[in-house]
């Protein structure tokens, strides 16, 4: 079953619309599942729009479940099935929502600031996710037979490796970004390097000062 959609911007991983099969249930395990597994897709989205993913699709294994989205025209399409779900069928989902998307007018999908503030296409998402509830429909094995011995082309991997790998492009990332000259002083303000310098700091003026003197002194003796 396809329980959960997302369509969002590409550029800047705005989400634009949304229909969640589990917001139906009112339970409180059911709500947090949801919560959960849609915080998830905007991760995805956000990896999508920072290029950290290949494009235009990709299945995501997680839990007994699998995400799997398409990038077409700059506009990502996700949605989370269960591992059984056929994923013939969950890209030819996809496919349905990206034609319909493609009817709206790219200069109104660009002035939407504020996110899943395209509404009107919730419907449509809901709509369309009806007709792939029951893979045993005639429209629907008529898809899944379709190039039946065709394998799909798309790369496969785990939520928990995309996590990991984000995890450790920050901490890499840390570094870089924090450092400033002043941070790169704060060895040299340490109190224990002030003391040091309390003490040496005297001692190396009057060595100067007394070489400088035994130089005089042997100019002095040299021109007399």
């Amino acid at each position: 079953m396809v329980k959960l959609t997302i369509v969002g911007r590409v550029k800047d991983g705005l989400p634009l619309a949304q229909e969640a099969r589990y917001m139906n249930n009112e339970t409180t395990t059911s709500h947090n599942l949801s919560s959960n597994y849609k915080q998830q897709a905007e991760f995805l989205l956000n990896e999508i729009s920072k290029g950290a993913l290949p494009l235009p699709s990709m299945t995501i294994r997680v839990d007994h479940h699998s995400f799997n989205y398409l990038v077409v025209n700059g506009i990502c399409f996700i949605t989370l099935c269960d591992s059984s779900y056929p994923r013939k069928l969950a890209f030819n989902y996809l496919q349905d929502l990206q034609k319909e998307f493609d009817k709206f007018d790219n200069g109104l999908i660009y002035k939407i600031t504020k996110p899943y503030s395209f509404v009107k296409f919730d419907s449509i998402i809901s709509s369309i996710r009806k007709q792939y509830i029951d893979t045993r429909t005639q429209a629907n094995l008529s898809k899944l037979n379709a190039n039946r011995h065709r394998e799909l082309d798309i790369v496969t991997g785990n939520m928990s490796d995309i996590v990991e790998r984000r995890r450790n492009s920050e901490i890499l990332e840390t570094p870089a970004a924090n450092y400033t000259p002043q941070s790169s002083s704060l060895l040299w303000g340490s109190p224990r390097l002030e003391a040091i310098a309390l003490i040496w700091t005297p001692i190396a003026i009057i060595t100067v000062i007394a070489w400088i003197l035994l130089w005089v002194s042997l100019v002095f003796k040299m021109t007399t």
